[in-house]
């Protein structure tokens, strides 16, 4: 007779096991959000030059918060230090809720506070850009404090995913407001972003059931080819702007990365309904279920 094994310690269950453990998506998802924001806020903000020293900050906190990021998945992964994981991830989760915090106010400062008129907040610096490292920065805070197996921990990961929807809305909005919405295509982003607000609120607020998980999953889907689309778009315009220089274009031009947002969104809003329908009514029972079913063939 043939001792039971359980699903995690089947050889498939082994190899992809990393996909199983949610943490440690959340933490690869913020690894590459900070790489990807050097290059990001250092294009947003050679569009002056670096006028302002402070400006340089968020592109070498971006650098070092990548490498201790590597260090601290090394430390829980591979040396098996959860407490210095824990550890390095609050230190560069609360600088990374200041420093966007912070970016807000200077944002707005550059012209909103002097006017407070509608049009100097659309002709002002994005002021919502900055919200990005605040939202990276609470999704490591929580990544922490809340535990990864709960339905908590999956509503802070929708609630994030709409949060950043919604500033993609306003980012959108106002972006493109700047050139009158010249193209009638440019409403599509602000549409859907909108789209995505709405269906990500309603597992946040009722229940649902996995049917609507899964149309949830089929808008992201969505959200993510408007991104590509947009993607293409903007540096389409970029690539074809009134500089001959391509790096004055993509300084001063479209953002050439801003699209991309949906589609980095949709997979953070993947992870939390994957997150969540492990804890719909009968699933638990279901898993139950099946690993009986596992065990019983072996004997």
């Amino acid at each position: 007779m043939q001792a039971p094994s359980n699903e995690a310690g089947s050889p498939r269950r082994a190899a992809f096991g990393f996909l199983l453990d949610f943490q440690f998506l959340i933490e690869l998802f913020v690894l590459f959000n900070f790489i990807v924001l050097i290059l990001d806020i250092y294009l947003a903000h050679s569009e002056n030059e670096f006028y302002w020293r402070a400006e340089y900050f968020p592109v070498y906190f971006s650098v070092v918060a990548s490498v201790i990021l590597i260090v601290a998945l090394t430390a829980r992964q591979i040396w098996r230090r959860e407490a210095v994981w824990r550890d390095l991830g609050y230190l560069v989760g609360w600088v990374a809720v200041a420093t966007g915090l912070a970016g807000v106010i200077y944002h707005l400062d550059s012209q909103f506070f002097y006017e407070k008129t509608l049009r100097s907040l659309t002709y002002t610096a994005p002021f919502v850009a900055p919200l990005a490292l605040v939202g990276i920065g609470l999704l490591l805070i929580m990544n922490r404090m809340v535990p990864a197996t709960s339905r908590e921990w999956a509503g802070w990961i929708l609630l994030l995913t709409l949060g950043g929807f919604f500033g993609n809305f306003v980012l959108s909005l106002a972006d493109h407001a700047e050139n009158g919405f010249y193209r009638p295509i440019e409403w599509l982003a602000v549409a859907s972003a909108a789209i995505a607000v709405g269906f990500l609120l309603v597992p946040l607020i009722m229940p649902v059931t996995g049917g609507y998980l899964a149309l949830c999953a089929l808008v992201l889907l969505f959200e993510t080819v408007i991104g590509t689309v947009g993607f293409v778009l903007h540096n389409l315009a970029n690539l074809y702007g009134p500089s001959p220089r391509l790096f004055e274009n993509l300084a001063t031009g479209a953002p050439p990365l801003a699209p991309l947002l949906f589609a980095n969104l949709s997979v953070l809003g993947w992870i939390g309904l994957w997150a969540l329908s492990k804890h719909l009514p009968g699933q638990a029972q279901a898993e139950t279920g099946n690993w009986k079913m596992e065990t019983g063939n072996q004997i």
